[in-house]
C-alpha cells in the first residue's frame, strides 16, 4: 500500500542534498530500488547499511524529492547531477566507463550528466516525476546547461528480448553526429530492420523514463552497453536543451501535464 494512499495528498519538496545525512537518504532510496528491486550490485554497495553508493557520489549534486507526509522517511525520489567541474574532480563522468563522450566534450557546450534517477514504486506514473523535473529544470536554468546526457536502462541483459525496442530507438531516435556518443563495448542496437518493426509494440517495451526523455526531444547514442553488475542493458540519452520544441519545453517545466 502506498504510504500516502489513505492520507492527505503528498506534500512535495524538491531541493539539493545539504548534508551527509541527505546523501545517505538518497543512497538508501537507491538501494531499495536498484539493489532490492532490480537486483543490481557494485563494489561500494553497503548491504549492512542498505546503501547503494559509488565513488562519484562525493563529486556530485544530489537532487531530492521529498514527501513530508511519508512517515517512513521523506525522500521518495532522487537524481544525481554531475557538471563538468564535478567530473574533473572525479576524474571522469560516470558514463565515460560505458560511452565515448568525446563528441559532447568537444562541443564546448555546458554539460550536465543525469544519473541514478529513481522513485519509490508508489510514486511512479504520477505527479512526483514532474515535481522532480521542475527542480531539475530550475537547476538547468541556474547553471546555463546546454546539453543533458546520461545512461538509461532496460532491465535485464537478454539482448534478443530487447531487439525490437532497441532497434526502434536506433532507427527513429539516433543522435545527430555532433552529439552521437558511442558505446565502448559495442552492442549493436539495429537488430531488426525498420520495415519489420511493429512500432507500437516496440514502444510498449521502452521504459517509461526513456519514453519521457524522448518526448522532451531526447536522442540516443550509437550502440548499447550491457551492464552485468546492474543487470541492465544501457543506452545513452542526450538532450540538446536549445532544440527542445515548445511542447517539450512545456512538459519539461511541468506545465500542460
Amino acid at each position: 500500500m502506498a504510504e500516502h494512499g489513505d492520507k492527505a495528498e503528498p506534500q512535495f519538496e524538491v531541493r539539493l542534498a545539504q548534508s551527509a545525512q541527505d546523501v545517505r537518504a538518497a543512497q538508501r532510496l537507491r538501494y531499495a530500488v536498484f539493489v532490492e528491486e532490480l537486483g543490481s550490485t557494485g563494489a561500494m554497495v553497503d548491504h549492512d547499511a542498505r546503501l547503494e553508493r559509488d565513488r562519484f557520489d562525493d563529486h556530485s549534486d544530489h537532487l531530492l524529492l521529498l514527501d513530508h507526509t511519508r512517515t517512513a522517511g521523506p525522500v521518495v525520489g532522487v537524481y544525481r547531477l554531475m557538471q563538468s567541474h564535478h567530473a574533473k574532480a572525479a576524474g571522469q563522468f560516470y558514463s565515460a566507463d560505458e560511452y565515448d563522450l568525446a563528441p559532447l566534450v568537444a562541443s564546448g557546450r555546458i554539460l550536465l550528466e543525469l544519473g541514478r534517477s529513481c522513485l519509490l514504486p508508489e510514486y511512479r506514473g504520477g505527479a512526483a516525476m514532474y515535481h522532480l523535473w521542475n527542480g531539475l529544470a530550475d537547476y538547468v536554468a541556474e547553471h546555463g546547461v546546454e546539453v543533458l546526457f546520461g545512461v538509461a536502462s532496460f532491465h535485464g541483459t537478454d539482448v534478443q528480448a530487447l531487439a525490437h525496442p532497441m532497434s526502434l530507438l536506433h532507427h527513429r531516435h539516433l543522435a545527430p553526429e555532433g552529439l552521437r556518443v558511442r558505446s565502448k563495448v559495442f552492442q549493436p542496437m539495429d537488430l531488426v530492420h525498420e520495415a519489420d518493426l511493429d512500432r507500437r509494440a516496440a514502444m510498449l517495451q521502452v521504459p517509461a523514463l526513456i519514453k519521457a526523455y524522448l518526448r522532451l526531444g531526447g536522442v540516443v547514442g550509437e550502440g548499447a552497453f550491457i551492464d552485468h553488475d546492474f543487470n541492465t542493458t544501457d543506452i545513452c540519452l542526450v538532450m540538446d536543451t536549445a532544440k527542445m520544441n515548445a511542447k517539450s519545453r512545456s512538459i519539461y517545466r511541468g506545465r500542460g501535464v
